[in-house]
């Protein structure tokens, strides 16, 4: 299996159970950085509803989450979005997370390079970013491997649930055209 045997796609209603098994299969790889996305899919029926918001948020052009998934059967391996997007100044953050299955197989770093051109030129963002703890290699590998610029240290920029603010590494790509 590569990553190009994955595709990108929104996510539909008749998703809702799949995705509420991927995330709860992952919830303690998710619970540190995703506590929120974690407690939005905690029962099946707060998946469907999930599903829901985020179909809206597209249609509104304020976030777009969709799907990572293995191409031959539709399985959910993960979940990228472009996030936190402001018009005024073209800008948007990427974040991702992938199943425990498919870590360490390139299929971020492939999501990723695949959403840039769909964020510079379907939604016409001049940067984008992405923001990681310095102790998550992948994801710093994701930025670098897609051309991310390491900028600052954003001090005390996520707090994790019940803990201590975190200081995070600032990463961006910008659309020279």
């Amino acid at each position: 299996m590569t990553a190009e045997n994955f595709i990108i796609n929104q996510l539909k209603a008749i998703d809702a159970n799949q995705l509420y098994q991927f995330i709860s299969k992952n919830s303690e790889r998710l619970q540190f950085f995703f506590p929120v996305t974690l407690e939005m899919n905690s029962s099946l029926e707060k998946t469907e509803e999930y599903i829901a918001i985020k179909t809206k948020e597209i249609k509104e052009k304020t976030n777009f989450t969709l799907a990572v998934r293995d191409e031959n059967n539709e399985q959910i391996a993960g979940l990228i979005i472009v996030k936190k997007i402001d018009w005024n100044t073209k800008l948007g953050e990427f974040a991702y997370c992938i199943g425990s299955e498919f870590e360490g197989k390139g299929v971020t770093s492939f999501a990723v390079k695949e959403m840039i051109p769909f964020a510079f030129e379907e939604l016409g963002l001049k940067t984008l970013q992405i923001i990681a703890h310095k102790t998550n290699l992948g994801s710093v590998k994701v930025a670098q491997k897609n051309g991310f610029v390491w900028q600052k240290t954003l001090l005390s920029e996520f707090t994790p649930t019940n803990g201590t603010p975190l200081d995070m590494e600032l990463y961006e790509l910008y659309n020279e055209k």
